[in-house]
């Protein structure tokens, strides 16, 4: 039967990106032929596997070794790809030092191996996350302090409503940026090893260290263990070596039906998605023609329609927002399965796989994708003052209602304001011609400071003194470490 390509074709946020790379079947299989060493390391390190033995089985648990298309036919007879590369992997061995073969997930269960490999790749995935964002961050940082007094319509439930600065919309993406860094930091400072055996209390692993003891003694001519069963360092021992050889954390205890890691994990990248998603919109909204106040960076094809010659789609963000739509549903699942009976589900852990595959390199494509567009973002402050005029002045109504009340009262002023500015909307007059026609509100308001009560600038708020506190917060994340040994 032939196999097919999965190359993202319809997938382009993730295609050719750095993450999509680090979930290949490729790099599953090699992950899980990472943990099959790591359990030997850690066997050795207690004193239960010989060195030599370690050193064969590291020296073959390579992807090319095997025939991965095989491998994943075989994984539907087992329903898990373990299994089928248990056996596999023990022949290879076997083929250099048949002695050695006896060692090869020695105690160990598929659910070890499999979530044990997931946790490599999400660290790595989130590593690479980490990264981008750190670079998209920098980028909002920028904007925000440079266009600080730049100011544009604020739009609320997508109308006009008072004016803002094109900085402190930049300094809101900012802020999603870092609450997506930190939570993603410390989820994967926590993704933990998983090492259970097959109902999660060590048995196996526990046995074996006794038998060996068993062999020691009788080789030494001292007899059998038989009725003395003390503890051999087959159990808990093991958790430490072999969380340090993976580069996790050390588990508490076998997670296999505690599944707060791979649930925690989607929630995180469905954050990552969505603050980068936010931006992404709000990117596609104000590059429409007819508001044009920002643009996605030029490329050459970038934006083509097939159909449309004079088309520049906001293909970047189209990206973004593709990823953060998907996200969600991915994490819904993973969710779920925190639902796992007994010491092993029969669906749950199964379910978990191609979503979490997916969610890590939809978020890392997102990631990644949203480098580019923070980075070569086009602002457009000529549009932002231009389109401030579109209703001739009523997005200070607001301030002018603040003006007249003391002298209106509060409810009488609005109700003006409400009036005249129906009318200025309906006449196409601006909100001045129609002030200085009105006698009564003339008379409040004197031409010199009319003209100062409507211009935008004028009314902008605390916006400066956000965009500080934004950028101090950035600040203070900026220099922690990151997983991947990058900063933010």
């Amino acid at each position: 039967m032939s196999v097919g390509t999965d190359a993202g074709l319809l997938a382009p946020t993730w295609a050719g990106t750095p993450a999509a790379a680090e979930v290949t079947d490729e790099a599953w299989l090699q992950a899980m032929l990472d943990a099959e060493v790591a359990l030997a390391r850690a066997q050795h390190a207690v004193g239960l596997t010989p060195a030599a033995v370690v050193e064969t089985i590291a020296s073959v648990a390579r992807v090319e070794r095997l025939d991965l298309p095989a491998l994943a036919h075989a994984a539907r007879a087992a329903a898990n790809p373990v299994v089928a590369l248990v056996t596999a992997f023990t022949e290879v061995v076997a083929a250099r030092d048949p002695g050695a073969a006896e060692y090869v997930h020695r105690g160990s269960t598929s659910q070890d191996i499999l979530d044990s490999a997931a946790m490599m790749i999400a660290r790595r995935v989130l590593g690479l996350i980490d990264g981008d964002l750190s670079r998209v961050a920098a980028a909002f940082a920028a904007l925000a302090d440079t266009h600080r007094h730049t100011v544009l319509a604020g739009r609320t439930l997508a109308q006009h409503a008072v004016p803002t600065t094109f900085g402190l919309k930049a300094a809101g993406w900012l802020e999603l940026v870092v609450d997506a860094t930190v939570r993603a930091r410390s989820v994967a400072s926590g993704l933990p090893a998983q090492l259970g055996g097959a109902g999660g209390t060590l048995a196996a692993y526990r046995e074996y260290a006794v038998v060996d003891r068993a062999g020691r003694r009788e080789t030494a001519g001292r007899g059998p263990v038989g009725a003395d069963r003390t503890p051999d360092p087959g159990g808990p021992e093991l958790l430490g070596p072999f969380s340090s050889a993976l580069g996790l954390a050390e588990p508490t205890l076998p997670w296999h039906t505690v599944r707060t890691p791979v649930a925690e994990l989607g929630a995180v990248l469905q954050l990552v998605t969505g603050a980068l998603g936010k931006f992404a919109l709000d990117v596609q909204t104000l590059s429409r023609t007819e508001i044009g106040e920002l643009s996605e960076p030029a490329a050459a094809g970038r934006g083509a329609s097939s159909a449309m010659p004079q088309k520049r789609n906001p293909a970047l963000a189209t990206l973004i927002v593709s990823a953060a739509r998907q996200v969600p549903a991915h994490a819904l699942v993973l969710a779920q399965c925190l639902l796992a009976e007994d010491e092993r589900p029969a669906g749950a852990w199964h379910a978990e796989w191609q979503p979490l595959r997916e969610a890590l390199r939809l978020a890392g494509g997102a990631a990644h994708t949203a480098v580019e567009l923070a980075e070569g973002l086009v602002v457009h402050p000529e549009r932002m003052r231009a389109n401030l005029d579109l209703t001739g002045g009523a997005i200070v109504a607001e301030r002018l209602a603040v003006a007249l009340a003391p002298a209106l009262g509060k409810a009488r002023a609005k109700k003006l304001l409400t009036a005249v500015s129906a009318e200025a909307a309906d006449t196409g007059r601006t909100l001045s011609e129609l002030l200085i026609a009105d006698p009564e509100l003339s008379a409040r308001l004197p031409s010199a400071q009319l003209a100062e009560l409507l211009d935008p600038a004028r009314y902008t708020g605390a916006a400066d003194a956000l965009i500080d506190r934004a950028l101090h917060r950035y600040d203070g994340v900026r220099d922690h470490a990151t997983p991947s040994g990058g900063t933010l």
